[in-house]
């Protein structure tokens, strides 16, 4: 229930609400990844939130959900938005490894977020 009403927040672009519903998601349910991605997508969004912000809330999150390919591609992106090339690198290199290589190279050469590194993406 609380994915819809997140998804729901998301799609109206109610950023402060999405953030609680994420909360309330991580609070509920602490062994879903979902909870804290939506939380760092939310806070990339909110006003007085932002890039850092978002880092800071998933960054923690690798380490509770190795296995999941979505954080280290999150965070890539918001490495790379941030201008720091170097760990947008290592953490797509871990998205890579962890997760369908050919469909997250695909997704990666759609993604803004990571268009400076749509050169070094292509030869990988």
């Amino acid at each position: 229930m609380l994915e819809v009403e997140w998804a729901i927040h998301a799609a109206q672009n109610d950023w402060p609400a999405g953030v609680l519903a994420a909360q309330s998601l991580m609070q509920v349910d602490p062994k879903r990844a979902s909870g804290w991605l939506h939380h760092a997508y939310a806070l990339r969004r909110v006003a007085g939130g932002g890039l850092q912000a978002a880092w800071d809330a998933l960054e923690p999150a690798f380490e509770k959900f190795p296995e999941e390919p979505t954080i280290p591609y999150n965070l890539s992106c918001y490495a790379c938005q941030m201008a720091r090339t170097d760990d947008a690198r290592k953490w797509l290199q871990r998205a890579l490894k962890i997760g369908q290589r050919k469909r997250i190279k695909q997704m990666a050469l759609k993604d803004a977020d990571l268009e400076p590194l749509w050169d070094e993406i292509r030869q990988l």
